[in-house]
């Protein structure tokens, strides 16, 4: 588990230390990026589909979900509440600009989702027994790593301003530690090792990273929990920002996770102004770098 663990971590750091001015190159990164992404979860998708018994692993999945969709819910918002009672943040929610189009996210948010099941179904209907899907999908998964590095990297934010800004900070650690401690407290639910359990956890919401991460280094049954799990997250997300954004901006922005930095953050600006999106890109970020770092140190100790 220690040399999968560093196979993750190295092509992320190799990528974030390599600065890129050129902007066409970078654009080829971005879309490089997403086609990798939908190819290494339709590969998760063949390996769901090839499963003995997918009825039953099927079943289980559903129930593993359910437990940290619902146990992550409750904590992650309970530390943001927290952290909001100590440094509140107030936001004026009449000074956003614009209307976001739900539709249009509700519609992004399941094409990850129809990669998965057209791998699913191709696997289970279509491909014979193919042993080389999941060294295929870890050679992938090293060059989508490396690729997200240099996104980070070249993102045209300053990471020290990011770490002072003290809202997206702080932020950031209350949705980690939370989760964090949702693994710890989940670990008997889910029946798995306390490490297994926050790895799951320490997803963040990034589904396009955790699911491929945690697929590779368990196998496509729990890369299918993770995955569903902070896909899962996002909808809810979507949801709830709106609603809360106004009385508890960092409950809001914070349950978002690391999507708070892309995904999520047309609503976070549309439903609570220009004054929470330096908070949600510093947070978003944060997030985004400690995620890979988490799941790769979690699974490096089962």
């Amino acid at each position: 588990m220690l040399a999968g663990a560093l196979l993750i971590l190295l092509p992320l750091f190799l990528g974030f230390a390599v600065p890129l001015n050129n902007r066409t190159v970078m654009t080829a990164v971005h879309h490089s990026v997403d086609g990798l992404v939908y190819f290494i979860l339709a590969l998760l998708g063949v390996g769901l589909g090839q499963m003995e018994g997918l009825g039953l692993q099927l079943a289980a999945m559903a129930a593993q979900v359910g437990v940290l969709v619902t146990g992550l819910l409750v904590l992650n918002l309970a530390g943001l509440w927290l952290w909001h009672r100590w440094q509140p943040m107030h936001v004026e929610t009449g000074t956003a600009r614009g209307a976001t189009s739900y539709r249009r996210l509700f519609l992004a948010a399941a094409k990850p989702l129809a990669a998965v099941m057209a791998g699913l179904l191709a696997g289970w209907f279509l491909l014979p027994a193919l042993d080389w899907v999941e060294d295929l999908a870890t050679w992938a998964l090293m060059l989508l790593l490396l690729l997200i590095g240099l996104q980070l990297r070249n993102a045209g934010l300053s990471l020290r301003r990011l770490l002072l800004n003290r809202q997206g900070l702080g932020i950031a650690v209350s949705l980690s530690v939370s989760s964090l401690l949702a693994g710890v407290l989940l670990s008997p639910a889910l029946q798995v090792p306390m490490f297994q359990s926050l790895a799951l956890a320490a997803g963040f919401g990034w589904y396009s990273l955790s699911g491929i991460v945690i697929g590779d280094a368990l196998g496509p049954a729990w890369g299918g929990v993770a995955f569903l799990n902070d896909v899962i997250r996002e909808i809810i997300a979507l949801a709830l920002i709106p609603v809360i954004i106004g009385r508890r901006p960092a409950m809001a922005i914070g349950y978002g996770g690391a999507t708070a930095m892309d995904f999520t953050l047309p609503v976070i600006r549309s439903s609570g102004g220009l004054d929470c999106v330096p908070v949600a890109i510093a947070s978003g970020f944060i997030l985004s770098f400690l995620s890979p770092v988490l799941m790769a140190l979690f699974l490096s100790l089962i």
